[in-house]
């Protein structure tokens, strides 16, 4: 049995709580703050985006890149790093049919591009926002759904979404503009996520 993990995690708007299963899957015992562990995350996703910077053909959609890239982005940082869910949030499908939903997003995902049903940078948005209801990982989805949706897009030959040009992990102005556009797509209303990833 492992020892307690001491740590105070201070939840930012929209942000999904951990159980206590998950927290004690943190890996480094240092981390006592939320601060601290912002900073030790953001290293650990800035080796995954090298990571990708060194791919010279990328297939996104498909489960397996779905869990490596959370591997990628979490591993230093969470034992359960690209291993789906096993208990309810306050966001996302019930956890039994995480792997059932998330074959269906991809592969609408495909087709979507496939027959062009959008246009790519639609199929992004709508990609982006269906894997982050879909919430598939304990901690990190907002993170992961957004590098996954600049993976699609570069897959495709297309300028990545600048996601508000600022830091969405901070509660600031930016963060809540992007929980707004969020919340409207949850409507069928795509207009102001699609403004916001370019802005």
């Amino acid at each position: 049995m492992g020892s307690i993990v001491a740590i105070v995690l201070e939840l930012k708007p929209g942000q999904t709580p951990l159980d206590p299963d998950e927290v004690a899957g943190l890996k480094p015992r240092h981390i006592t703050t939320q601060g601290e562990l912002d900073e030790w995350e953001a290293a650990n996703i800035l080796k995954a985006m090298r990571w990708l910077g060194r791919q010279n053909k990328l297939d996104v959609l498909n489960e397996h890149f779905c869990r490596q890239l959370h591997v990628r982005m979490f591993s230093d940082t969470w034992k359960w790093a690209g291993t789906f869910r096993h208990s309810d949030k306050n966001i996302g499908c019930d956890w039994t049919k995480i792997s059932v939903n998330l074959r269906h997003l991809l592969d609408n995902t495909t087709y979507w591009l496939e027959h062009d049903v959008f246009p790519c940078e639609e199929v992004a948005v709508r990609f982006h926002h269906q894997l982050v209801s879909l919430h598939p990982f304990p901690n990190g989805n907002g993170r992961h759904a957004r590098l996954m949706a600049d993976c699609l897009l570069r897959q495709q030959g297309l300028a990545l979404f600048s996601w508000g040009s600022a830091n969405l992990i901070a509660a600031n102005e930016v963060r809540m503009r992007y929980i707004q556009a969020l919340r409207a797509t949850d409507l069928n209303d795509y207009g102001l996520l699609q403004a916001f990833v370019r802005s």
